[in-house]
């Protein structure tokens, strides 16, 4: 008799997680539910709890020994035996869990759907994510705009940062991880913080519940502990975060207003004279006024140990007028912590997780909002990619097609055999026209720099003769004979269609070197001109055509519209990866130009 059970959870393990015949038990487990109309939570899970209804469907001991304290929190964990230890870990820190969800092997309903779940849970506050890979992008897309529009935010820590990370990660989930950087990315893109350090996980949701991310991300300390001070300061350095000594307003202020006087050092040093709360206190309220910052962090020495009404309770009595404060505290102490979580300001334990945190904020950013397709266009590239007939096209082809999406290539022409002519102006360059050589410059199919008739006649047959010995079997479509182009930098344009995060465009240092430099800026596709601008600035070795030191500043205007435009190839379905390696930028006003290019189709 049909019991109309709408969920099942399945606590057992030695399903994909072990292999290929766990694989086809799972799938058949999959099939069943399906047709019996029923979700599931698992398999390889630990199962869930509810502080509401105190309902723990779990086979953890920790659910069973310890006193679950309700509160704003929930966690989803792709690791069941993490669960138990982010419970205990929050619990240590005095949070308060909503709900505490174990997805496993994610059969069925996965850690992206619970989270979009949990969105709508009046008794959550913030969602914090442990993750090992990422299977449900679609659901988790759609819970990180959710979450952001009501002031929920959703943080995640994701192993997978080192190549041995995403081992561990694929052998104990079942499921490869994909590349680390392209989550990041998705992350990001959907308005989700990400951290790197478990502590911060806890420590970092009550600076930023109910709030949203902003455009200034300058960062005040004050402290009555320089080595205390020093040690967060230098943290924030190594990533880059912005930190602010006080203004000649503020200075004048404290002087004149409570006879405090400090220096501009970028730190505000206390060590003596804050061992006062008057002076703690006017001091702290002076950075908050000041517009000269978006943060304060005020620091304590051992008075926060033995003395919290000097330091710690000047941080609870702050106006802090809108602005966020990010309490560190030097040395244990419990009772301090305890003050300034029951006030919900955000407190840290270490330095890193203090940094760690300010970083997740540095970085948080809205959900972006995708152009929309380019219809006249990707109809034309659709319609070149049909004409060329190829799963992967060749290099005329697939300029052809990024042509049809706006994209600016050098001047072409194809010969058939050495010594025929091309209608290209020398000096040109002499490649050989192949789908089936990716690598030209390696198969020995490029010369450069080729002056005239009898140099293009000779290049041509040296590059048949060097390929011909090198990949005897390869389709040969000719020699391209290309207008030589000069600029100021080398760019490399990728796009790929990710199996875990969708199509993704990625720019970063062209040429040979490229897979060396390992220097890039990543984005889902399609981007806008705004965000292609923002990832030229991203890429560190494209400082040369923005004019650092002096140097004549290249078109990042037209490099910016042309990712924009290449990114139109997110709206192509049968196309699985493209490059444009290298494409030339030219001085300013002179725009852009692909000098190679790379299509396949799925």
């Amino acid at each position: 008799m049909a019991k109309k059970i709408p969920v099942v959870t399945i606590y057992t393990d030695g399903f994909a997680e072990v292999g290929a015949e766990g694989r086809a038990m799972q799938e058949e487990l999959q099939r069943i539910a399906k047709a019996g109309g029923v979700r599931l939570i698992g398999p390889n899970c630990i199962g869930l709890f509810s502080s509401q209804t105190n309902l723990g469907l779990s086979v953890n001991a920790v659910l069973e020994n310890l006193d679950i304290k309700p509160g704003p929190i929930a966690v989803v964990s792709q690791s069941g035996s993490m669960t138990g230890g982010l419970l205990s870990r929050g619990l240590g820190r005095g949070v308060g869990f909503s709900k505490l969800v174990s997805v496993g092997n994610e059969a069925d309903i996965a850690l992206g759907e619970f989270a979009d779940m949990l969105v709508d849970d009046p008794h959550t506050k913030a969602i914090l994510l442990f993750m090992e890979t990422l299977r449900d992008a679609e659901h988790l897309a759609r819970a990180g705009k959710r979450a952001y529009e009501i002031g929920k935010p959703i943080i995640a820590f994701k192993l997978g940062r080192s190549d041995i990370g995403q081992d561990c990660a694929a052998s104990h989930t079942g499921a490869m991880a994909g590349s680390d950087e392209l989550c990041d990315t998705f992350l990001k893109a959907h308005g989700i913080l990400r951290v790197d350090h478990l502590e911060t996980l806890f420590e970092l949701p009550p600076m930023i519940m109910g709030k949203k991310p902003v455009k200034s991300h300058r960062v005040a300390i004050m402290s009555t502990t320089g080595g205390g001070a020093a040690t967060v300061a230098d943290r924030l350095g190594t990533l880059g975060i912005e930190v602010v000594g006080p203004t000649q307003q503020v200075i004048d202020n404290l002087a004149k207003n409570h006879n405090i006087k400090i220096s501009s050092s970028r730190v505000t040093d206390l060590t003596l004279a804050g061992a006062k709360k008057e002076i703690y206190s006017a001091v702290l309220n002076e950075l908050l006024a000041s517009d000269h910052c978006d943060l304060v962090i005020p620091i304590a020495g051992s008075s926060a140990q033995f003395q919290p009404q000097i330091a710690v309770a000047p941080v609870v009595e702050a106006d802090a007028r809108g602005k966020i404060i990010a309490a560190f505290l030097a040395p244990h102490a419990e009772k301090s912590l305890n003050l300034l979580s029951e006030a919900g300001i955000a407190a840290f334990r270490t330095p890193e997780s203090c940094a760690d945190a300010i970083s997740a904020w540095r970085y948080w950013k809205p959900p972006v909002t995708c152009p929309a397709r380019d219809a006249a266009r990707v109809a034309e590239a659709e319609k070149r990619l049909a004409a060329a007939g190829a799963k992967q096209l060749n290099e005329r082809d697939a300029c052809g097609v990024f042509g049809a999406l706006g994209v600016t290539s050098a001047q072409i022409a194809v010969i058939k055999s050495p010594g025929d002519a091309a209608n290209v102006p020398f000096p040109v360059v002499a490649k050989i026209l192949s789908p089936d050589i990716a690598h030209k410059t390696d198969a020995g199919g490029v010369a450069l720099n080729i002056a005239d008739a009898e140099g293009l006649k000779q290049a041509a047959q040296d590059i048949l003769a060097r390929v011909g010995l090198k990949y005897p079997n390869a389709k040969i479509d000719g020699i391209l004979v290309q207008k030589m182009e000069k600029g100021l930098a080398e760019i490399i344009l990728g796009f790929k269609r990710d199996p875990q995060v969708g199509p993704v465009v990625v720019l970063g240092i062209g040429g040979v070197l490229a897979e060396i430099y390992k220097d890039f800026a990543s984005r889902l596709a399609p981007v806008s001109v705004e965000d292609a601008a923002a990832m030229i600035v991203e890429v560190k070795g494209l400082a040369t055509i923005r004019g650092y030191r002096g140097m004549p500043k290249g078109d990042c205007t037209a490099l910016a519209q042309t990712v924009s435009a290449f990114s139109q190839l997110a709206f192509i379905d049968s196309i699985a990866e493209a490059e444009i390696n290298p494409l030339i930028v030219k001085r300013e006003g002179e725009g852009v130009v692909a000098v190679d290019g790379l299509v396949v189709q799925r």
